[in-house]
């Protein structure tokens, strides 16, 4: 599990190697909200393709040398002997935004992070737009179904009707 120190501190730790990252999935619905709504086994981050190489170093230095997954381009995950565990989303582009590959060859656009908050900083993360969009392709889990429910009532973007509250 990563707290809201264990983010701030992982995302200092990129930005003092260079690589500019931006929060995604879980605690990017809950920087949108500004506050921690559950508790979060993985932090997902969006980075640079042109920075993997350097994030990974840094984070291997930090302790994250445990491989979970290599599917490159598209999400290698890590962790370290705590269990934390990280997510990266490599796009090509810039800080700006822009595209991550696919596994069946497909991309996925971010566009430029927004702000959100942890732990009363101010963070750079995935829109809500694009958190829902993120959510979408598979059979939704209860937890992404409350996810996806608590960006909605914080920030009123609209939901899918999978994600629809039933009557």
């Amino acid at each position: 599990m990563l707290n809201e120190s264990d983010v701030l501190e992982v995302l200092d730790l990129l930005k003092s190697a260079g690589a500019a990252a931006w929060v995604d999935g879980g605690w990017g619905v809950d920087a949108l909200i500004g506050e921690v709504t559950r508790t979060h086994a993985d932090l997902d981050l969006v980075v640079l393709l042109d920075q993997l190489d350097v994030a990974r170093d840094a984070l291997f230095e930090a302790g994250f040398t445990q491989v979970l997954r290599d599917w490159l381009p598209t999400a290698p995950a890590i962790a370290d002997s705590a269990g934390r565990e990280i997510d990266l989303h490599p796009v090509l582009g810039s800080s700006e935004g822009g595209e991550q590959f696919l596994p069946d060859g497909e991309r996925f656009h971010y566009p430029a992070p927004v702000t959100g908050t942890i732990g009363g900083r101010r963070v750079p993360c995935v829109d809500a737009a694009t958190q829902v969009r993120c959510h979408l392709g598979y059979e939704p889990t209860d937890k992404d179904r409350q996810d996806m429910a608590r960006l909605h009532a914080s920030t009123g973007v609209e939901l899918p009707l999978d994600y629809m509250p039933t009557p």
